[in-house]
């Protein structure tokens, strides 16, 4: 599993868990500050210009279903974000 130096990934609570799990689980851990080689970070970008920047949601139902229609848009044009992710 590939994550982020977020502290959170680092818990005392997570710890054991690869620990337990070794066999089965590797996890790799990205450079600090290293948002260009975490592709969520690029995906969270590209959804914040159209859907969330300079707009006043009154609920977070609203938010949830402006973000799934654009995970929803995403997902019917696969190039398009193969290209943009530079995946």
């Amino acid at each position: 599993m590939i994550l982020d130096n977020a502290r959170i990934h680092h818990a005392k609570l997570l710890r054991s868990f690869p620990e337990e799990n070794r066999e089965r689980l590797e996890l790799v851990f990205l450079p600090p500050y290293s948002p260009n080689l975490n592709k969520i970070e690029e995906l969270w970008g590209w959804l914040k210009d159209p859907v969330i920047n300079n707009v006043f949601f009154h609920s977070r139902q609203e938010i949830r279903v402006a973000v799934q229609k654009f995970i929803n848009w995403v997902n019917t044009v696969p190039q398009k974000a193969i290209d943009r992710l530079r995946l």
